[in-house]
């Protein structure tokens, strides 16, 4: 096929068929990874910029070993020790550095829309690593070709995206793609969490969280952060776990079928138990394998086949 497009800015600019493409890519590349030594040149000679205004372990590394096994030059740009400190605005900040030539930045920000945004001035290929609440398409890319990898037909797949989808960037990039491929979502968590009109985005909310995460054949298991907690929108940690969280108890009584995932970093404990991140169910360590693979496939498509207006 050919690719369209310039940036990866979020899942809804994907046809079925550019996430089908990416996939592909994908698939290939984590089966690369199982063998030594690494190493591909298809990118040598290519700088990459890693822009995180939002603290990350697992997409900045990825990214950044993403670039290096391409054979990409990959610089990571830190706010505290950057001109940001002295006041300079994003804009300046930006434009200073395409003059550097640089070819592809990842961007990480706390607003929302700021990826997009930098779009429309800077030359070169932009990459959406996660912006405020809106999206954040590599995230939606490897979990759904960990999916894939596990053997579901998309088709006939119901996932369960179970937790804080009022503030999850992740849950409307998932949400956005497993529609595309033709599957069912279903959300769920405390009613405190769960925004109005949450059905725009093609799913079923359905209560009690237990009766959503039965009729599912994946549990997606979203993070919960602290200031939610301390802002009310549950009583505490040992309250979510109870009522919200996922036990052994549950997934022994549904059997070997279901499948558990988790963007990462894991509350265990929480969201989670503990027992359960490392059951032979879970996808959660499979997902940030295919985590590095998704962002090699995108790395490559962009800078050898992103059109350049």
């Amino acid at each position: 096929m050919m690719w369209k497009h310039k940036h990866l800015l979020g899942m809804e600019s994907l046809s079925r068929e550019d996430i089908g493409y990416l996939l592909e890519k994908g698939n290939a590349y984590r089966d690369y990874l199982e063998r030594s030594p690494k190493g591909e040149n298809v990118l040598q000679g290519y700088f990459l910029i890693n822009m995180f205004f939002e603290s990350s372990t697992r997409t900045r590394v990825s990214f950044e070993m993403a670039g290096k096994l391409l054979g990409m030059e990959v610089i990571n740009f830190t706010t505290d020790a950057s001109s940001v400190q002295k006041g300079e605005s994003l804009r300046d900040t930006v434009r200073t550095l395409s003059r550097m030539k640089v070819d592809a930045m990842v961007v990480r920000h706390r607003s929302s829309g700021i990826p997009f945004y930098l779009s429309q001035f800077l030359p070169f290929h932009i990459i959406n690593a996660g912006d405020g609440i809106r999206e954040h398409p590599t995230q939606a890319l490897l979990d759904l070709l960990a999916m894939q990898r596990s053997g579901v037909d998309f088709s006939h797949l119901t996932v369960a995206i179970i937790g804080d989808i009022l503030h999850s960037r992740v849950a409307r990039s998932l949400s956005i793609g497993l529609q595309k491929l033709g599957s069912t979502v279903i959300f769920s968590g405390p009613p405190t969490l769960i925004p109005r009109g949450v059905e725009v985005l093609g799913g079923e909310v359905i209560y009690p969280v237990e009766e959503a995460m039965e009729r599912a054949d994946i549990i997606y298991l979203l993070r919960i952060q602290k200031e939610r907690q301390e802002a009310g929108y549950f009583p505490s940690g040992q309250e979510y776990a109870r009522y919200f969280g996922l036990n052994s108890n549950a997934m022994d009584r549904w059997g070997k079928n279901k499948k558990i995932m988790h963007p990462g970093p894991v509350n265990r404990g929480m969201e989670i138990a503990s027992c359960l991140v490392e059951d032979e169910r879970s996808l959660i360590e499979e997902q940030v394998s295919c985590g590095l693979a998704v962002r090699m496939a995108v790395l490559e498509t962009l800078l050898q086949e992103g059109k350049e207006s």
